[in-house]
């Protein structure tokens, strides 16, 4: 079992930065414009926006001191990822900052010049953001969400902590290049004995109508593939799998920390605190199409006991001892 780390975000505290972090007199103050995907108030934007700031002070620049990072919040609305872009690109900044595939294109619509640093993408050659992986070659690089051969991981995991299961429906966000993650999973379907069916997301109302019916039939489990709305809408769904009575697997730690019964992912923090090293070497003056797109890190195993406990299911110990975090 690991303790996790808590990080708090000051805003809007007086903090003393070192004296070399603070802009000296004639200096241009530099500025970012980050376009986040989550609500100001989700409690997951604190921890992000502080692994930026850490890892922006790493290289030397402190926001109020030589540099200044202006926010939009698009709560993982389409319209307000369109405003808040138009609005960040009319500031002028040095660099941008995308948080998930959402806001890349919101970006690129607003520009096409100005240098983009994108975190938690998920497919970004697929989506178009990038030529290749090595070379971006446009306006924008940074951090791929995570490599699709893990789609298949949700499966085998599901099985082993709900091993009656034989019917399971596919949560995703079809407007979203996630085939990869759609296919990955089908590819191993037949191996586990499991029947496959996809739920969209996109229109919440007809979501849980689709799932609700998916839950009368026996036996089955859910997988809530990678997407900015499922992330978004999380409460929601990890309290409509809870209501009935549906196993889940979800594709991020945060699910699972924030009720959901198991999930298995990259650290959806960690990227902030490494796109810090890109946005220090575009404002040196790198091009980001120069920038190879980076991948995850590092992968987490994150059980909740107590909502195992609330589906009546025995969790293998072999498996509480791969886990990275136990919630009890």
């Amino acid at each position: 079992m690991k303790r996790r780390e808590f990080i708090t975000l000051l805003g809007g505290t007086a903090v003393a930065w070192p004296l070399g972090a603070r802009a000296q007199q004639g200096e241009r103050m530099r500025r970012i414009g980050v376009l986040m995907h989550l609500a100001a108030d989700d409690s997951e934007s604190p921890t992000r926006i502080a692994a930026l700031r850490q890892g922006l002070q790493q290289f030397g620049w402190a926001d109020g001191g030589n540099l200044r990072i202006d926010y939009r919040w698009a709560k993982g609305q389409a319209d307000l990822f369109s405003q808040g872009a138009k609005e960040l690109v009319q500031l002028a900044p040095d660099v941008l900052v995308a948080s998930t595939s959402l806001a890349v294109p919101a970006l690129q619509e607003a520009t096409r010049t100005l240098p983009i640093v994108f975190i938690n993408v998920v497919d970004p050659v697929g989506a178009g953001f990038a030529a290749s992986l090595a070379a971006p070659g446009g306006n924008a690089t940074g951090f791929a969400l995570f490599e699709f051969g893990i789609s298949a991981k949700w499966l085998e995991l599901l099985k082993q902590i709900a091993p009656s299961v034989t019917r399971i429906a596919i949560l995703r966000d079809a407007s979203l290049a996630g085939v990869g993650q759609l296919g990955a999973i089908q590819a191993v379907g037949s191996l586990f004995g499991v029947e496959l069916t996809t739920i969209g997301i996109g229109d919440l109302s007809q979501m849980e109508l689709a799932l609700a019916k998916f839950a009368r039939s026996p036996n089955v489990g859910l997988i809530v593939t990678l997407s900015q709305l499922a992330a978004a809408h999380r409460v929601l769904i990890i309290g409509l799998a809870a209501r009935l009575g549906i196993p889940a697997i979800y594709a991020l730690p945060l699910f699972a920390k924030s009720g959901g019964l198991i999930a298995y992912g990259p650290d959806a923090v960690e990227p902030y605190r490494r796109a810090a090293e890109y946005i220090n070497r575009i404002l040196k003056g790198e091009n980001p199409a120069d920038l190879p797109v980076q991948a995850p890190t590092k992968y987490e195993l994150v059980i909740n006991l107590k909502t195992a406990k609330m589906l009546d299911l025995q969790i293998p110990d072999k498996l509480l001892g791969l886990a990275d975090e136990v919630i009890e």
